[in-house]
């Protein structure tokens, strides 16, 4: 559970932008978005699969332009 605790004289907007930062970091939003709807194992293999070309080919590509 991701908390952010507020120091003695901060500013209310200052602790919410601290939180903000924090549930962005630990990816809460995107787990929650992934997680609305169900997804077939086999649609999740496909998308894994596919983010793992993307990955490769960015890998690849920064190998060659050093």
């Amino acid at each position: 559970m991701t908390q952010v605790i507020v120091e003695k004289g901060e500013s209310f907007e200052a602790a919410l932008k601290r939180f903000n930062k924090r549930v962005q970091a630990d990816r809460i939003l995107s787990e929650a978005r992934r997680r609305r709807f169900f997804e077939k194992p086999s649609i999740e293999r496909k998308r894994k699969a596919a983010a793992k070309r993307r990955k490769s080919r960015r890998q690849s590509r920064k190998v060659l332009s050093e």
